[in-house]
């Protein structure tokens, strides 16, 4: 069964919760109970993936949901779909309301679940289902994305970074040659987006420009042009705000003028327009706009749903002289159960269904995401992909966001101020010591 959420504007919604919300919870049950016991309903929440051939995002779960119902008499599986954009919000608001899902595609790093509702009882640990051995199978680093005080509160299913994407094609109309081995400094990435930004039609008008990105909370792809001289949002013991060093703000400055100044960025650079900045560079009746950066997913989208003749190169390097990226790792969360140890235990047994090494390398092969599992990496899913392979290299220059309880908190103050940055509004300096006063609110 399958429910789809209609999009909508929704207030953002605390996601701390008042004191004693979960008394009497027991996330810490030593019963396991059975999940052939179990009959009932399971609710999932999941975002559009990839395309099948009438357009359908959510064919792939529902397939693994009809496989599991028919193996699995009494179990109903309730399939939500949630815009990618919007699951952050719409768990802020059910879990305010104490109406989560069973399971949901998110991670405990901040940005939508928290170390502080894993203290009050909101998710559930999975120690009990997937045992030391089990857990073997899985890289270090993906494990490491859902534990926290020596127990997993999640099943890793992917892990992805994000990657500069280049049109070939506008690249040869303009005469410019890609970097070499996909490496650049940014004064030779800012040399080629202002080579692609030209009038096609010589109307007067820009046809197509050299770079554009958006920025909104959440959503890192502009992210690593500011860590390229060297800096990070927060200290290393994440007790100070650091993005309001001078390196950083040059690294801010640096790409929202790219619009401001350089004029070889569209209007729409650095808005919270998601879709209409893909759009823009992958739709084949666009395509006017020749670089732009984005998570691994956006790899399989260029090769299938929106064919497209690029490359993929690094992010231009600074004053650092080392090529960085953000890194994530996706997976499947449990979110608290009652006292029905056999429903817990089927919740469990439908998240490792849905994510076995097979089912992984399905996902790595249309979903443009690499492997949290060893075994399904083993099998080589990018061997005939050498886009995957080539940003799979990259994975050595991956940094991960700071993973503090109120960081989600801490990335809106930022991603809100670096709007009014690319909107020309302040500037670098004056937004990020706007974004200081409350970053160091939240830090105390």
């Amino acid at each position: 069964m399958t429910k789809m959420f209609r999009k909508s504007v929704l207030t953002v919604a605390s996601l701390s919760l008042a004191a004693g919300v979960l008394a009497g919870c027991n996330s810490n049950a030593e019963e396991t109970g059975s999940p052939e016991e179990f009959k009932g309903t399971i609710t999932i929440w999941d975002g559009p993936r990839w395309p099948d051939k009438d357009d359908n995002k959510f064919h792939w779960l529902e397939q693994k949901i009809t496989e599991y119902e028919e193996a699995n008499e009494g179990i109903e599986i309730e399939m939500v779909q949630v815009p990618w954009a919007e699951m952050g919000d719409k768990l802020g608001v059910a879990i305010a309301g104490k109406a989560w899902p069973d399971v949901a595609p998110v991670d405990i790093s901040g940005s939508a679940v928290s170390i502080d509702h894993i203290e009050q009882g909101v998710v559930e640990p999975l120690d009990a289902y997937i045992d030391e051995e089990a857990q073997k199978d899985f890289y270090e680093n993906a494990l490491d994305a859902y534990t926290y005080d020596g127990k997993l509160y999640g099943i890793p299913n992917s892990i992805t970074l994000h990657t500069m994407l280049l049109n070939l094609d506008l690249f040869e109309e303009a005469g410019v040659t890609p970097p070499e081995n996909g490496k650049w400094t940014y004064d030779e990435f800012l040399s080629a987006a202002k080579e692609l930004t030209f009038d096609r039609d010589d109307d007067g008008k820009t046809d197509v420009y050299g770079f554009s990105t958006y920025i909104m909370p959440g959503y890192y792809e502009a992210w690593p042009f500011f860590y390229k001289n060297g800096g990070s949002p927060l200290n290393e013991d994440m007790t100070e705000f650091t993005f309001d060093d001078p390196e950083t703000l040059q690294a801010i400055q640096d790409l929202a003028d790219l619009k401001l100044t350089e004029n070889a960025a569209p209007e729409t650079h650095g808005g919270n327009d998601v879709g209409g900045t893909f759009q823009a560079w992958a739709n084949e009746e666009q395509r006017t706009v020749a670089m732009q950066p984005w998570a691994t997913w956006a790899i399989g989208a260029a090769q299938g749903a929106y064919p497209t003749n690029f490359a993929v190169a690094e992010y231009p390097t600074g004053d650092a002289e080392k090529a960085t990226t953000i890194g994530g790792v996706g997976g499947w969360t449990m979110f608290h159960q009652d006292d029905d140890a056999n429903k817990k235990a089927a919740v469990a047994d439908f998240m490792q269904f849905i994510s076995t090494a097979d089912e992984q390398v399905t996902m790595a092969q249309n979903y443009g995401v690499f492997p949290a599992r060893i075994s399904a990496a083993e099998q080589d899913p990018f061997a005939e992909n050498p886009e995957m392979a080539r940003a799979m290299e990259m994975s050595e220059q991956v940094v991960m966001l700071p993973r503090h309880p109120e960081w989600r908190k801490i990335d809106e103050a930022i991603q809100t101020e670096l709007q009014l940055v690319f909107n020309g509004e302040k500037t670098a300096e004056q937004a990020m010591a706007d974004a200081k006063v409350v970053v160091d609110g939240l830090l105390e």
